[in-house]
């Protein structure tokens, strides 16, 4: 599970970060808000933790754009201000969740926990399909023209990334940090190779071609009947 928290306060947000990634999760921490959003928009997050009081853009802001892009990842917002005309804004602007400042950090654990229950309840029985290939989440299944196809872990990983952005061109950088959880590093090829195992198993034997190489700037699944 991969989170973002936006908190501009550097002891409240390094003391996040570490009790949430000793807690298992993958945490990425920035320190204002047009940052915040910039990373809600542009990568794949499980729950966003926002504070209200953010410079660059507040917490209302980043949540609004978060919910206008479409995205439906749990917000749960962290404040100091402890007024029912904030909690319902918050509510109306989206937001899953509402902490008030000072908290126990096992409260915040057992709110992100329940967040992100309910989160997986709602796309558990979500289908991610392409041309005649089917991703069954809550299965963890593929199949592809009838036929089941058996995957790694990570080639499903990477497989449902591919879906879930079907046409859009990945680059290797945002591949190795949503499906291995590190930065991108030139002289490894384990994306490559990973994904040369990938098209073997979907592509070879089936028509038409799903997963397409594109020179100098990445990968991207689609079907190109519907070009």
């Amino acid at each position: 599970m991969k989170l973002l928290i936006v908190e501009d306060e550097p002891k409240t947000g390094d003391y996040l970060k570490q009790g949430l990634t000793e807690a298992g999760f993958t945490v990425d921490l920035v320190r204002d808000g047009t940052d915040g959003l910039h990373h809600a928009l542009s990568e794949a997050y499980d729950l966003a933790i926002l504070d209200v009081m953010l410079p660059g853009l507040d917490g209302w802001g980043v949540l609004a754009g978060i919910r206008r892009a479409g995205k439906d990842m749990p917000v749960l917002f962290l404040t100091a201000r402890d007024h029912v005309d904030d909690r319902v804004k918050g509510l109306e602007l989206g937001a899953d969740d509402y902490l008030v400042k000072p908290f126990a950090f096992s409260e915040l654990l057992a709110r992100v926990r329940t967040l992100l229950r309910r989160g997986s309840k709602a796309s558990a029985a979500e289908f991610l399909r392409v041309a005649d290939l089917e991703l069954d989440l809550m299965r963890r299944r593929v199949i592809r023209a009838g036929k089941r196809i058996d995957l790694t872990a990570k080639e499903f990983a990477l497989l449902e990334l591919l879906l879930r952005r079907q046409g859009e061109v990945l680059p290797r950088s945002l591949i190795a940090s949503q499906v291995w959880d590190m930065n991108f590093d030139s002289d490894t090829n384990v994306i490559e190779v990973a994904m040369r195992r990938l098209r073997a198993k979907l592509d070879d034997n089936f028509e038409p071609k799903l997963i397409r190489t594109v020179r100098g700037m990445g990968y991207v699944l689609e079907n190109p009947s519907c070009d």
